[in-house]
């Protein structure tokens, strides 16, 4: 994944600190990171394991980006 900010490296629970929302795009993807307590798997890696194919890891990319690119804007 491509993600801005390089937050495909950063562990799960630092993304959601940081940019909130990211955990409700990965909720409607049934990619329940928001609940978990450790929090040290890494965005990339965290979509990836759940195999849902290239377009749909496409998309999730893609609205994560969206996301943080108007956020930053702001």
């Amino acid at each position: 994944m491509n993600l801005l900010n390089g937050i495909g490296e950063w562990a799960i629970e630092d993304v959601i600190n940081k940019y909130p929302y990211v955990g409700d795009i990965l909720a409607r993807y049934e990619i329940g990171c928001v609940t978990c307590s450790v929090g040290i798997c890494l965005l990339k890696d965290v979509v990836s394991i759940h195999a849902l194919g290239d377009d749909v890891e496409a998309r999730i990319e893609e609205e994560i980006n969206s996301y943080i690119a108007a956020r930053d804007a702001a």
